[in-house]
C-alpha cells in the first residue's frame, strides 16, 4: 500500500525579499516553520530551508535503510547516528547530499559496515529520489 504525506506552505512576496511559512504537515509533528531565500542561500537566522528538510529526510531514511540491511545480514545495530549535509548552489540547484554515519554494531567488522553503509546509501528511498540529480556520498565509521 502506498503512503502519502502532506505539507502546506504559504509564500508572500517575491523570491529575494519574500517569506514563507510551512504552515502544517499532515502528521502534526511540526509547524509552523518560517522559510526565506536568505535561509536557503545565506545564513539560516533561525529559519529552515527546503534543503535542511531534505537533509533531515535523507538522514532518517538512511538510518532506517542501514538498520534494515544490517539486521537482514545478521548484525542488528545497537545504535546508528547519521547526518546529511545537503548543498545548494544558487543558480544551479542542489548539488550533493553527503551522509555521515557512526554505528555501534556487534559482530561486524569495519569493511562489512562500510559495505552495508554503501548499500543503504544506494537503497534508501530518499537516495533514490535524489539519484541522477545530485552527488551522493557516505562516510561510515564503526565504533
Amino acid at each position: 500500500m502506498a503512503a502519502e504525506r502532506r505539507a502546506e506552505v504559504t509564500w508572500r512576496g517575491e523570491l529575494l525579499t519574500g517569506q514563507g511559512t510551512i504552515t502544517s504537515v499532515g502528521s502534526g509533528a511540526f509547524g509552523p516553520l518560517d522559510v526565506t531565500w536568505p535561509s536557503r542561500a545565506e545564513d539560516s537566522d533561525g529559519r529552515t530551508s527546503p534543503e535542511e528538510l531534505i537533509a533531515a529526510a535523507h538522514a532518517s531514511c538512511y538510518c532506517m535503510a542501514l538498520s534494515n540491511g544490517l539486521t537482514k545480514g545478521g548484525n542488528p545495530p545497537e545504535e546508528l547516528r547519521a547526518s546529511a549535509t545537503v548543498t545548494l548552489v544558487p543558480g544551479t540547484g542542489i548539488t550533493s547530499s553527503a551522509l555521515t554515519v557512526v554505528g555501534r554494531v556487534p559482530g561486524i567488522d569495519a569493511a562489512g559496515f562500510q559495505a552495508a553503509a554503501e548499500a543503504a546509501k544506494d537503497g534508501c528511498p530518499v537516495s533514490g529520489a535524489l539519484t541522477g540529480n545530485v552527488e551522493l556520498s557516505v562516510e561510515a565509521t564503526l565504533e
